[in-house]
């Protein structure tokens, strides 16, 4: 369960928006005038962006056509794990959501990435992700059934934490434009990381719009830019596959926990038929109590087939596998972003932007060098 909770939270935080906020900005107001006819009246040096000199012959300034981003990225994300299905050995796959509870589910991740890009129209950037990452997941976790009152109990707890390495790649584009040194950027990506655990490559798709207002400073190519925005996130939500047993759940002391949990499966079951027994017709009959024993039958027969399952898994511990499939979503899909960046020269930026609200916090930290194509 760490483990491909933990590939979650990769694809999550490798598909973060990683774009440094340079865009084509139409040049307005009677003090840029000198600027404005130098502009329209030097030719455009550079074979990139399509249409680039035609776009600074209207007067507009734009970023140097290609550029190189170094970047660090973190976060931390609340997770949301549904239509759990477990099986051990290639055997049966049994539910356990109506007896899984996680009591938390948490991730935090860190990342160093390279981004080269290209503007290919005035007003469309084109990008690559590179990246290497770590992360950690911690799970706190718990198997509970109900007995004959309806009241749940807990026969086993989960408590883990993981750590993961692995590489991405990805592709992104940023439509944007800015007049006066107002603008927007609307940048979205998809990234793949392909992982030997699973069936197939994990996705994610992640959209940022930003709207924000350049501070121009005394020197001509020296500004601070600010903005605010949202990100959101949307990956592929299923996931399954097959990994060895004690990359999933610490052996140690596991069987002791097995046994006393397949004890308490038999006792609540007792339990439970006892008190239906001792019921009249009458109260059989009731539909309240017709659902509780329903309810108690089947929450008792899937931690039982669980934990005999992965008691007979056990006696093979050497080849022990588990087999695995899910649902799973982060807990808040949008969070909010302050960004700012400060512009030494048209070739040289840095950048940082905080991303909070909602169950999600990030941070990216970018230093980008552009040169002309």
């Amino acid at each position: 369960m760490r483990y491909f909770l933990t590939l979650f939270v990769l694809q999550l935080f490798l598909a973060s928006g990683t774009d440094a906020q340079v865009y084509t900005n139409k040049v307005v107001g009677q003090k840029n005038e000198a600027f404005q006819d130098s502009l329209k009246t030097t030719p455009y040096p550079y074979a990139l962006p399509i249409w680039g000199s035609k776009a600074v012959a209207l007067g507009f300034d734009l970023p140097y056509s290609a550029g190189l981003s170094i970047n660090y990225f973190s976060q931390e994300s609340e997770l949301v794990i549904e239509n759990l299905m477990v099986g051990f050995n290639n055997g049966p796959m049994y539910n356990l959501d109506e007896i899984v509870r996680f009591n938390e589910a948490k991730a935090a991740a860190s990342a160093i990435n390279i981004r080269p890009d290209i503007w290919v129209l005035p007003f469309l950037n084109i990008y690559g992700i590179f990246s290497r990452a770590n992360t950690s997941t911690s799970i706190d976790a718990g198997i509970w059934v109900p007995n004959s009152s309806n009241e749940w109990n807990e026969l086993a707890s989960i408590k883990t934490k993981a750590k993961f390495n692995a590489s991405t790649f990805g592709l992104g584009l940023t439509p944007t434009i800015g007049v006066g040194g107002g603008w927007f950027a609307l940048d979205m990506n998809v990234t793949w990381t392909d992982v030997s655990a699973l069936n197939k490559p994990v996705v994610a798709f992640v959209f940022g719009p930003r709207f924000g207002k350049t501070i121009q400073f005394k020197k001509p190519e020296q500004n601070l830019a600010i903005w605010v925005g949202g990100f959101r996130v949307k990956y592929s939500s299923s996931t399954a596959g097959s990994l060895p047993l004690n990359d999933v759940i610490p052996t140690d002391g596991l069987q002791e926990k097995v046994d006393n949990g397949i004890v308490k499966v038999g006792e609540g079951q007792m339990q439970v038929d006892e008190w239906w027994n001792s019921l009249s017709g009458l109260e059989q009959a009731n539909p309240i109590n017709k659902a509780k024993y329903a309810t108690a039958n089947r929450t008792l027969d899937a931690a039982g087939n669980l934990l005999n399952a992965l008691d007979g898994a056990l006696n093979n511990e050497q080849s022990a596998s588990v087999q695995y499939s899910l649902e799973k979503r982060v807990k808040d899909m949008w969070n909010l972003v302050l960004g700012s960046q400060f512009q030494l020269n048209k070739h040289i930026m840095l950048r940082a932007e905080y991303g909070f609200l909602g169950s999600r916090t990030q941070f990216l930290g970018s230093l980008q060098y552009r040169f002309g194509l």
